[in-house]
C-alpha cells in the first residue's frame, strides 16, 4: 500500500465519520501503521494534523473558503487583471487544436505515455510534441486498471499513434507535482468551444481556493448554464493541471470527482494548507 493509498483510506473514513472525531489510534489502524508512524506520515503528506483535516471536511468550512475565493476572483477582476492567475504570478496562454485535427481525431499524431507516482496516487500522462494531452489518475494501481486507463486515452485520440515511453513523460510528472517555480507546462486539448471556455476559466482559480459551478458559469457569461458547466468540468481530460477539483457546490458540499471524491478532498486539503511555489501553465490549443 502506498502512502497516498493510506491517506486516501483515512480521508474516506474521516468524510464518513468526522462527527465522531476519531482518535489517532483509530486512524492509524485504518492506515495500517503505528500511531507514531501515522502521525509523521500524515503531517509529511498533508502538512496538517488529522484534526485540522476534519475541520476542512465540514460543509461550513467549505462555504467560508468559497466566500473567500469569490472575493479573490472579484478583486483580481476589479483591478483590471485577467483573473487571479495573474494575481498569483501565473502565466496562462490558451490556444486550440486546428479544426482539421478536431475532425481527424489526431490522425497521424504521436502520443507518448507513461504511468507515474504522484502525491495523489498513480497517474497516466499522455503527451504530444506540442504538450500534454491527457492526465488521469488510477483508482487501484493494477494491470487491468492501467489497461482501462490507456483505453480512455485512446478513446480521446482514436487515430493517434500511442507509444509507451515513460522516460519522456517522467520529466513532465516531476514538473507538475514537484511545484517547481516558473516551469512552463504546455497542454494540448481538443473539445467544443464551450468546454474549452470552461476549462480556461478553471485555470484562473488559484491553488488553495474554490469556486462553485454557478461562479464558473457566471465568469464565462453563461449564468444559467450550470448543468453544462458541470458536464465540462467532469469531462476535463487533463486532471490537476486544469483544476476541476477546485469546483464545489454552493452549499459547501465538495461533490463528486471523476477520479474519486477522496482524491478531490485530498487535493483541496493539500492545496489549502500548504504554500506551493506557483507554476506557470502554458495551455496550447493551436488554431
Amino acid at each position: 500500500m502506498t502512502d497516498y493509498e493510506r491517506i486516501e483510506n483515512v480521508i474516506r473514513h474521516l468524510k464518513q465519520h468526522y462527527v465522531e472525531q476519531p482518535d489517532l489510534r483509530t486512524l492509524a489502524g485504518i492506515a495500517r501503521v503505528s500511531e507514531f508512524h501515522f502521525h509523521r506520515l500524515f503531517l509529511r503528506w498533508a502538512g496538517i494534523t488529522p484534526k485540522a483535516l476534519v475541520k476542512f471536511l465540514t460543509a461550513k468550512h467549505a462555504k467560508v473558503l468559497l466566500r473567500e475565493s469569490q472575493s479573490v476572483l472579484d478583486a483580481s477582476l476589479d483591478s483590471g487583471l485577467s483573473g487571479p492567475g495573474r494575481l498569483h504570478d501565473l502565466l496562462v496562454s490558451v490556444d486550440a487544436v486546428s479544426p482539421g485535427e478536431f475532425k481527424s481525431y489526431g490522425e497521424g499524431m504521436g502520443i507518448r505515455y507513461g504511468f507515474h507516482s504522484t502525491p495523489f496516487g498513480t497517474c497516466l500522462i499522455g503527451a504530444t510534441a506540442r504538450g500534454i494531452c491527457h492526465l488521469s489518475f488510477l483508482g487501484q494501481d493494477s494491470s487491468s486498471r492501467r489497461a482501462s486507463t490507456i483505453r480512455e486515452l485512446r478513446s480521446d485520440w482514436p487515430k493517434a499513434v500511442l507509444r509507451h515511453h515513460p522516460q519522456s513523460t517522467r520529466e513532465l510528472a516531476a514538473k507538475i507535482f514537484e511545484r517547481v517555480r516558473y516551469q512552463k507546462i504546455p497542454v494540448l486539448l481538443v473539445s467544443t468551444l464551450f468546454r474549452l471556455k470552461v476549462w480556461e476559466a478553471l485555470l484562473k482559480i488559484p491553488s488553495g481556493h474554490v469556486l462553485s459551478y454557478q461562479d464558473v458559469a457566471r465568469s464565462i457569461g453563461s449564468p444559467t448554464a450550470c448543468r453544462a458547466v458541470g458536464a465540462a468540468v467532469g469531462a476535463n481530460p487533463v486532471a490537476y493541471l486544469i483544476p476541476c477539483h477546485r469546483v464545489i457546490h454552493e452549499t459547501g458540499i465538495v461533490g463528486n470527482y471523476r477520479w474519486g471524491q477522496a482524491r478531490k478532498l485530498a487535493m483541496l486539503a493539500w492545496e489549502n494548507k500548504s504554500s506551493p511555489v506557483k507554476s506557470v501553465h502554458k495551455t496550447q490549443f493551436a488554431r
